[in-house]
């Protein structure tokens, strides 16, 4: 009794101690219409306390989410379906759903009459701003009478997890002899299953062995044509994120790390689409997530809740101790890298294997002119990755991923290493 006084609103507690007022004034005056009437006074707020705690037991209530993960700028309706289970009536009924703000706007409604066990459907919409594992909840209830004497509070559903996943843009096309794992033509696949060496042959450039000329279909096609030594065919690719908080600038949704996140998620549901292999791993090569070639959109969706996680890490410096794209081609999403950290990502690559940089020049997303010192530093970064045989292409802020990835399909990695190449 006493914790359902605890219910009772400013009303209605000064309505109780007028009735014990006018209880005591009537016993002292000897007044017995003035004791009616406090006994009256007294027992209002009292019936209507028993009758609204009573009432609160008999609100139930479920949450359905149209899915458990949904992409950030999507939208999606969460449905909420209250109902009175037992015959006790209820009063005014106040719902509230605990939303994140990243969510939208938290809902809030009024019912004021509940039918007996038929559910009042409600809903509300969903607009993700931020990635990230989100819980919706828990749904209060607080119940009150029409006197606005007394309220009670009751948690009516427990939290739900929803997922909010990277934006995926629709890409098309493919890097040249994305798919070969090494190699120069997309046309063909050579498998050395045996670790025999294959060869195809190339037209020259500028830095190659002379000794791999291939002087037959040089004299055949009139132009020097260089040999290139194939290694065992490993398919698929393996996309390397550069999560370093150093390496990035910008905050929130509009950090140059979101929109590396938003490119390496576009890029490998894109690819495992096309039926490849697709890889994810950090900067120090930590494994994200794997989908299998042919895979099913189950396995994109493991790609993009990793993605949905990643969080900035504080190491400085891009540490690996083996090739991150274990020889498969390798697309790397950087922020700003310095000399030891390219060092440490062409020592690991094998020559012959397909190496590209998306390479952010973060200035852009610091401010919106950016510094001649950070365009002369990425310039150098991009010439020290393009003479270790990396196909690179340099990102302001304001590009568009499918922008970004045709020019990335139009960018050739000849695969030569003259920094720190590894054998």
């Amino acid at each position: 009794m006493f914790r359902s006084l605890s219910g009772l609103t400013t009303r209605g507690r000064c309505l109780l101690a007028a009735g014990i007022a006018a209880g005591v004034c009537a016993v002292v005056l000897n007044e017995r219409d003035l004791l009616r009437v406090a006994v009256f006074v007294l027992a209002l707020p009292l019936c209507v306390v028993l009758l609204a705690s009573a009432s609160r037991m008999t609100i139930s209530a479920s949450r359905s989410l149209p899915t458990d993960r949904i992409p950030v700028g999507g939208h999606g309706e969460v449905r909420l379906d209250i109902r009175r289970t037992g015959r006790m009536p209820a009063g005014e009924v106040l719902l509230e759903d605990g939303l994140p703000y990243t969510l939208g706007a938290r809902p809030r409604f009024v019912v004021e009459r509940l039918p007996h066990r038929r559910p009042v459907p409600l809903r509300y919409s969903l607009q993700p701003t931020l990635r990230g594992v989100h819980r919706i909840g828990p749904l209060r209830a607080t119940i009150t009478d029409p006197f606005g004497l007394c309220e009670f509070e009751r948690d009516l559903v427990a939290h739900s997890r929803l997922i909010v996943v990277p934006r995926v843009t629709t890409l098309w096309g493919l890097p040249r002899g994305a798919g070969l794992g090494s190699g120069d033509d997309s046309s063909i696949r050579l498998h050395a299953g045996q670790g025999e060496t294959d060869v195809v042959v190339r037209q020259y450039r500028q830095g190659d062995d002379l000794r791999k000329v291939h002087w037959r279909s040089t004299a055949r096609r009139d132009e020097i044509m260089v040999r290139v030594e194939e290694r065992p065919w490993h398919g698929g690719t393996t996309v390397l994120l550069d999560q370093r908080a150093s390496a990035h600038r910008g905050s929130g949704t509009h950090s140059s790390l979101e929109w590396a996140v938003e490119f390496a998620a576009s890029v490998c549901v894109h690819l495992n689409r096309t039926g490849q292999r697709v890889r994810l791993v950090t900067e120090h090569g930590r494994l994200l997530a794997d989908t299998p070639e042919q895979a099913g959109p189950g396995h994109a969706g493991a790609v993009l809740d990793a993605l949905a996680t990643v969080q900035p890490a504080h190491e400085r410096d891009i540490v690996l101790g083996s090739d991150p794209g274990q020889g498969q081609e390798l697309i790397a999403v950087l922020g700003t890298v310095g000399t030891e950290s390219i060092h440490e990502l062409t020592r690991h690559r094998a020559r012959g294997t397909r190496s590209y940089a998306v390479l952010l020049d973060t200035t852009g997303w610091a401010s919106a002119e950016g510094t001649g010192d950070g365009d002369l530093a990425v310039a150098d970064t991009a010439a020290l990755l393009r003479a270790a045989g990396w196909g690179v292409v340099v990102v302001k802020g304001g590009r568009s991923v499918p922008e970004v990835w045709t020019e990335l399909c139009r960018t050739t990695a000849p695969g030569a290493s003259l920094i720190g190449g590894g054998s």
